[in-house]
């Protein structure tokens, strides 16, 4: 075994992203979490539903590995701030930001976002079983397939409070694309919970249209830098399709998305890096290899450990230390600490050293 395995026994690197969490002031005291920490600023961004909602279930999933009761306390901190603050129950409506004095009415809701915050949701209903995370995560999800759609494909932000679509361009953000199928997820987490059949066709329907689109995702970029960020909403696709993986057309676009996604972020790493890419990946491989749908690259694996674990800050700031910074251009480090970073990254250091315990189980519901 290697040195990097045997580092991984120790879980310093998982307490102390928790920890990062906790006291870092990234959640803010009603329990909304900021999109992340500027270094160079001494500031957080403004809170972000989404990053609240991959917030709650990291702190949820935290707890279920280290049973501290601080992590579900603050998970469901997150969760009631969701439900009873950033909720719209009028417009139906999670808003992309929430911010003091904002018109309650006004801005935009993205479909991508919906997803991630109704997984939070189911997340900490299934610890909990508070009723409104329950209920608040259905409304989100019904409100994905109805205010969303457009013909075959999912309209990705909508304006609020009028539900028109918002403009599109070039940004994959700001487009329809095989990157949404992540957030369908939840629509097939809720349909095991409910039995609900209308749930269970809104994933299938956006997995069919995800496959015959993914090929071209990769390409809709010239620009090196932002290949790579294509490389990070290409991965959520791949995620998207671990509830249907071992199926022979999901699994061959898993086994060739992987080989992709690993040449190119190999290929662009001496200019630009980002922490999540690495950490999305290694997961990826995880499940894959679990499911034995490709064999683990061992050498790839352990690469890619290493290089999410040099993306851990270690600051006498608490604002700063335990945290995942989000990437670096060259040899220069981005002044972002991320919550969505730090999330995916201790989560893949874990499930690596489970997986090399022998005790990973490749559940898709515990993929953040």
């Amino acid at each position: 075994m290697s040195n990097v395995n045997t580092e991984l026994a120790n879980p310093s690197c998982l307490d102390l992203a928790g920890r990062w969490f906790l006291e870092s002031g990234i959640q803010e005291p009603l329990g909304g979490v900021a999109r992340y920490y500027r270094t160079d600023l001494s500031s957080n961004a403004r809170v972000s539903t989404e990053i609240t909602g991959y917030a709650a279930s990291a702190l949820a999933f935290l707890h279920s590995r280290t049973g501290e009761a601080r992590y579900l306390e603050q998970a469901l901190r997150a969760g009631r701030f969701l439900t009873h603050v950033a909720w719209n129950s009028l417009l139906r409506a999670f808003p992309f930001e929430v911010s003091p004095g904002a018109n309650p009415t006004g801005g935009q809701a993205y479909f991508f976002d919906s997803g991630i915050i109704a997984r939070g949701l189911v997340a900490l209903w299934r610890v909990s079983q508070e009723a409104a995370f329950l209920e608040t995560a259905l409304a989100c999800a019904d409100s994905m397939a109805t205010d969303f759609a457009a013909g075959l494909e999912f309209h990705p932000i909508v304006v609020l409070p009028s539900k028109e679509p918002a403009p599109r361009d070039q940004r994959w953000s700001r487009g329809p694309g095989c990157y949404q199928l992540k957030a369908a997820l939840a629509w097939c987490e809720l349909a095991e919970v409910t039995g609900r059949a209308a749930h269970s066709a809104c994933y299938d329907r956006l997995l069919e249209y995800a496959l015959a689109t993914h090929a071209t995702f990769l390409s809709g970029e010239a620009e090196r830098l932002r290949v790579v960020d294509r490389l990070h909403a290409y991965c959520y696709f791949l995620e998207g399709l671990l509830p249907r993986a071992t199926q022979p057309d999901c699994a061959a676009a898993l086994r060739e998305g992987l080989r992709r996604v690993a040449d190119l972020l190999g290929a662009n790493a001496p200019l630009f890096e980002r922490s999540d890419v690495y950490a999305q990946l290694l997961r990826l491989r995880i499940f894959a290899a679990a499911l034995g749908v490709v064999p683990l690259d061992r050498d790839a694996a352990e690469r890619e450990v290493a290089a999410i674990t040099g993306f851990q800050a270690a600051d006498s700031d608490p604002r700063i230390d335990g945290g995942f910074r989000f990437g670096r251009q060259g040899t220069q480090a981005l002044p972002y600490v991320n919550p969505a970073s730090t999330t995916f990254c201790l989560q893949a250091v874990e499930m690596w050293r489970l997986y090399c315990a022998g005790a990973f189980q490749p559940d898709w519901k515990t993929l953040i």
